[in-house]
């Protein structure tokens, strides 16, 4: 039962393919050369293992144009979980906010290191844990991290990898240039793919992103669950006197 439970994908995403343009009008940097299906997400997985979870994100393509050692350097790939109530509704510096609750856990991957962070009670304030590890498999990322296992709720997003700014992510401009992330829209997002429920375009419309799976929020589960005892309880006491009578 143990190994059913730790082999078991508690969720499985697919996302459209030859999306990776943003709201459609983003132009990839021409230095290094980038092909769109480097940064296009085609499916999200989670499952349970060895106390944390694997995630398995799968692109369109496998590309390393900043020749990391890893085999991969096109994107950054962000995932927000929600594990339970309350979190954070910024999605750290993508320029989008969360939709439907807030995250727990953020991972961030890219071909030269990831690193997974904690929300606290401060908003913005997030505490380090053990980064994740990272493989390549055939044309997808599989991240095994200690985040508690669970059913969770995810927002996922692909963007384009510089290694000219802190995060590693590269910010949409209206400037032309071999090295831009060119769009036509002031205040755009950071990714040019994200994982959206039925193709929602909100993520590039008003800036907000929905996430996908769910979260089962465990305190309300208790303690309907003792209610409910309570309840029968009380009924099969009721039925004891009144057989007694």
């Amino acid at each position: 039962m143990l190994w059913l439970l730790l082999t078991t994908t508690l969720l499985t995403v697919p996302d459209p393919a030859g999306d990776a343009r943003g709201d459609g009008g983003y132009i990839l940097p021409r230095q290094p050369a980038l092909t769109a299906d480097a940064l296009d997400l085609r499916s999200f997985s989670a499952a349970p293992q060895a106390g944390g979870m694997r995630f398995t994100v799968s692109l369109g393509q496998i590309s390393n144009p900043w020749n990391a050692p890893s085999g991969f350097s096109a994107g950054v790939t962000d995932i927000f979980v929600k594990t339970g109530p309350g979190g954070q509704t910024a999605l750290a510096d993508t320029g989008l906010r969360a939709r439907g609750g807030g995250w727990q856990y953020h991972l961030r991957v890219t071909g030269f290191g990831s690193t997974l962070v904690q929300a606290t009670d401060e908003e913005g304030v997030t505490q380090s844990l053990a980064a994740p590890s990272v493989r390549i498999e055939g044309t997808g990322l599989v991240i095994d991290a200690a985040v508690p296992p669970g059913t969770h709720a995810y927002w996922v997003t692909s963007s384009v990898y510089t290694p000219l700014s802190a995060g590693g992510v590269l910010k949409p401009t209206g400037e032309s240039g071999p090295g831009s992330l060119q769009t036509g829209r002031a205040g755009a997002a950071t990714p040019v793919d994200v994982l959206a429920p039925d193709g929602d375009p909100r993520a590039f419309t008003d800036g907000t992103l929905a996430p996908v799976g769910q979260t089962r929020d465990r305190a309300s589960l208790i303690l309907a669950g003792l209610g409910g005892l309570g309840l029968l309880l009380t009924v099969l006491a009721t039925m004891a006197i009144w057989r007694r009578s």
